[in-house]
């Protein structure tokens, strides 16, 4: 369904066949139970953003159903994941294999309510469109560039789901383009210590505005709010094209299961 290049008869009449299509019904169904107790309500239109990338943002926050193209910087995209997670939405980051739980926790992501799956193969696009059906945000290092027709598809699904594409590279017609210039380290000493804060100009195009906007932001460094973030390891969940790493919480566990059988659907 969201492939690269065309798709051979057997594997195209493979996925349309009736019993896939009953088994991702009822697997949709499964996941509506459960988005009634742990999804931000259906009336969400925005996701919530830090409040100094918010007022970079149109809309101030990440709009339900829009995809947003990302520079490469990590620092940026744990902001922008950060604050919907602590306000109640399930996260998945697709095919950033160097994004972990440390540096998600640091820049205080909810780990209970993320699920990584670092290694997606050739099918990562339909990896992508699976997760946008259990998760609020879904972040995605493209493997290839994305036909408009692809993401023409994937944007009708995070329409229907409310979700929010957060792709670290190209896309197309994005509801806006956030990069980042002239990022300045803290925290080396001559030849010593660590990095521990990111200063940077972070600029945002979107086609909703005429000129883009632009503000200086500390990305990284800064304590999350309510303390410390979670502790490494204390929720964050690690998914395979089929597996899953089981949670103490029954509602995540059955979250992680419900995705986990969604990746084996697609894949």
């Amino acid at each position: 369904m969201f492939e690269h290049g065309a798709m051979s008869a057997p594997t195209a009449g493979r996925l349309a066949v009736p019993q896939r299509a009953d088994e991702l019904a009822r697997l949709r169904d499964r996941i509506e139970r459960i988005e009634r107790t742990t999804r931000i309500g259906s009336d969400a239109r925005v996701l919530p953003a830090p409040p100094d990338l918010a007022a970079l943002l149109p809309g101030g926050g990440l709009r339900t159903g829009a995809a947003y193209a990302l520079g490469r910087s990590m620092p940026l995209l744990t902001r922008l994941l950060a604050e919907p997670s602590r306000a109640g939405a399930w996260c998945a980051v697709v095919g950033i294999p160097e994004l972990g739980a440390e540096a998600a926790a640091e820049a205080g992501v909810d780990l209970a309510r993320l699920v990584l799956i670092p290694h997606p193969g050739e099918r990562w696009l339909g990896v992508v469109a699976a997760a946008a059906e259990v998760m609020g945000g879904v972040a995605v290092r493209p493997g290839w560039r994305v036909r408009d027709a692809e993401a023409a598809r994937l944007a009708a699904r995070l329409r229907e789901r409310e979700a929010v594409l957060l792709a670290q590279g190209p896309w197309p017609h994005p509801e806006a383009a956030i990069e980042v210039e002239d990022a300045r380290w803290s925290g080396l000493g001559e030849g010593h210590g660590r990095l521990e804060g990111c200063e940077a100009t972070v600029v945002v195009a979107s086609r909703r505005t005429t000129t883009p906007r632009r503000g200086r932001i500390l990305l990284a460094g800064s304590p999350a709010p309510g303390g410390a973030g979670p502790a490494v390891g204390a929720g964050s969940s690690v998914l395979g094209a089929g597996s899953s790493v089981g949670e103490p919480d029954s509602r995540h566990r059955e979250r992680i299961e419900a995705s986990a059988s969604l990746l084996r659907a697609v894949g």
